[in-house]
């Protein structure tokens, strides 16, 4: 008697994304936070301000690190 094999392609198969909506939305804001650092460091002023020397670069990097944070987030 001949044996009735399955077809992969015929057989429905659930793909499952690796990120949620959630990491994604999260992701999102990381991405925004990052462009408000560098939109900080715009300008013509005083180069030496506290605003693009110290500010800037730490929301940057909050940004970067919400970033991080968004991608590994189970």
């Amino acid at each position: 008697m001949a044996e009735k094999r399955s077809n992969p392609a015929t057989q429905e198969t659930k793909t499952e994304l690796v990120f949620t909506k959630k990491n994604y939305q999260l992701l999102l804001i990381s991405i925004a936070i990052v462009v408000v650092g560098f939109a900080l460091m715009i300008g013509t002023t005083d180069i030496y301000d506290f605003r693009k020397t110290t500010l800037a670069p730490m929301t940057v990097l909050a940004g970067f690190g919400f970033g991080v944070y968004a991608i590994l987030k189970k």
